[in-house]
């Protein structure tokens, strides 16, 4: 019979208090008790939901919040990448104006002019025949421009018995001009943000990835402290692979910003970037995400 009795039954309440003062305050207590037990487990259950409910939403804020900022940097990041390629684009475009000085330093002059620079070199200029004689019957004899014009003399020809049009040869001869065609030279000390050939981790992105999960050690006053988050590192790749200058582009706490930079430098040798062929130093941004399991 106890199995069946329900002790917040109002049957029960009057059994308890049957012969006794039910205007003393305790027979309303206990009639009340069920209500009370049902109103203080909804308030209970509302009171969790409410701090769940909190609790997602923060989280959604957060990660919207570092999804923005993530978004932030990497368009900023893009937007200087793109002004350095189209500054380094305008520095190896020729000008126009060298374009069209080469083009008429490749032109070949006409025989009118060749004759005409002959001429004028006759006009202008003193020649001495040179002959083949004895040292004592030397002699050196000038001839005015006029005589040279009108005599069969050779210009600036050695003559032993006949000797040789040397202005013929001047017609036949081509000017030539050689345009090498030379890549532009790299300054070694510059530091570009985008180049044609990125810096390449040997194994490519996974194996950076495992090799700093693999070196990397977390502080342990950060530990003890529950500090963590995302540390951005920029360096230098140096052109023969060795890493160079090493910055926080975005920090999160000294001691995850030490420890970033202190395993980014001790990071082997890459592949080195490169642009026309040739190696160069790049810049180079790696974020490293400082995370303690079961946080």
């Amino acid at each position: 019979m106890a199995k069946d009795v329900d002790l917040s039954s109002k049957e029960w309440t009057d059994l308890i208090f049957e012969g006794k003062n039910k205007e003393f305050g305790a027979y309303a207590l206990r009639q009340a008790s069920d209500r009370r037990h049902n109103l203080a487990v909804i308030y209970v259950i509302a009171g969790l939901a409410l701090i769940l409910i909190c609790a997602w939403l923060y989280g959604m804020y957060k990660a919207d919040k570092e999804r923005a900022e993530n978004e932030r940097i990497a368009e900023l990041i893009a937007s200087i990448e793109q002004q350095q390629f189209e500054e380094l684009q305008a520095e190896l475009d020729i000008p126009e104006e060298e374009e069209n000085q080469m083009e008429q330093e490749e032109e070949i002059p006409e025989p009118e002019e060749e004759e005409a620079l002959a001429e004028e070199i006759l006009n202008t200029e003193k020649f001495t025949e040179f002959l083949v004689q004895k040292d004592e019957d030397v002699k050196e004899e000038v001839k005015s421009a006029d005589e040279v014009k009108d005599t069969s003399t050779a210009l600036g020809s050695v003559n032993f018995d006949q000797g040789t049009d040397d202005l013929n040869i001047v017609r036949e001869h081509k000017n030539e001009v050689i345009v090498e065609d030379k890549a532009p030279v790299v300054e070694e000390t510059k530091v570009f943000t985008s180049v044609e050939q990125m810096p390449q981790f040997p194994g490519g992105e996974a194996e950076l990835l495992k090799w700093i999960s693999t070196h990397i050690k977390y502080p342990a006053i950060a530990m003890e402290n529950n500090v963590q988050g995302k540390v951005v590192v920029q360096f230098v790749v140096t052109r023969d692979g060795s890493i160079g200058e090493v910055k926080i582009a975005r920090g999160k706490d000294p001691d995850l910003d030490k420890e970033a930079m202190r395993v980014v430098k001790t990071l082997p040798k890459f592949i080195p970037g490169k642009m026309n062929g040739q190696a160069v130093n790049v810049w180079y941004t790696l974020p490293i995400n400082f995370k303690l399991q079961g946080v």
